[in-house]
């Protein structure tokens, strides 16, 4: 009962210091200033990774210019992972704490996340045509990253499928904790299926086979994508933010007029 009575003030402790920093209006004043400097930034790494990749770096030796599709298909593929991660932390803080943004934030990360994923199919698609003869092939990593596209479609839909929004957060982030066991299948999908899929080029535990020419832009196109992934869902969370403040206005003018 002690151990017990110790953790649960522990929780309560952690979601009162979550809680601190989930004001809304101190969101938009930490990053609403800091939008347009980071869209700059982004749009600039982005720019110069692709670039560089695509005209300064070098083929691969094996599948010559079709290789340099990795500088958006890459780090497409990262951000949409990592940005599915993101929706499934926010979504344990809105089960557990609820946690006043966290739903918002999920919400908002859904459809960017998905628009991310998109990219990485498409760019594999065509990535894939001149390496295996076709666009599309029930490859364990390419199956495994179109679920991730249909759980984002999933957590979008399941947001606006009920009259109490509540209820539609509350089943969404669910469904995003569930989704996020396809994350680690997604990253070792190479390693347990014999698929055609190439296997990982770059390691951080037993070195990179990417040529150091190549890993350059890569790394660069990346960072860039982050930053837009970044840019847009604070942009995104910033907009609902001030969209739930005039709604609250104008039903609060339309009681007065009443």
């Amino acid at each position: 009962m002690k151990d017990t009575a110790l953790l649960a003030a522990r929780v309560g402790k952690t979601g009162s210091w979550l809680h601190r920093f989930a004001n809304p209006g101190r969101f938009l004043r930490l990053v609403q200033p800091a939008l347009p400097w980071l869209a700059v930034l982004s749009l600039v790494v982005t720019v110069t990774g692709i670039v560089w990749g695509y005209e300064f770096a070098p083929a691969d030796w094996q599948q010559g210019a079709a290789s340099r599709i990795m500088y958006v298909h890459v780090p497409a593929a990262w951000v949409s992972m990592a940005g599915y991660a993101t929706l499934a932390v926010c979504s344990f803080f809105s089960i557990v704490w609820r946690h006043p943004l966290a739903d918002l934030a999920a919400e908002e990360i859904g459809p960017v996340g998905a628009g991310f994923t998109f990219v990485c199919l498409v760019s594999g698609s065509l990535w894939g045509k001149p390496e295996w003869g076709a666009y599309w092939v029930w490859d364990a990593r390419l199956t495994s990253v179109l679920i991730l596209f249909f759980l984002y479609l999933g957590h979008i839909a399941l947001i606006r499928a009920f009259d109490n929004p509540a209820h539609g957060h509350r089943a969404a982030a669910i469904l995003a904790l569930v989704g996020a066991i396809n994350l680690p299948i997604i990253v070792f999908s190479v390693q347990w299926w014999n698929t055609l899929h190439q296997g990982n080029s770059i390691s951080f535990g037993s070195g990179s086979k990417i040529y150091i020419t190549m890993l350059y832009p890569l790394i660069i196109s990346s960072l860039g994508f982050y930053l837009c992934f970044v840019t847009i869902v604070g942009a995104r969370i910033c907009a609902a933010i001030m969209e739930r403040r005039a709604r609250g206005l104008l039903l609060a003018a339309a009681e007065r007029n009443s």
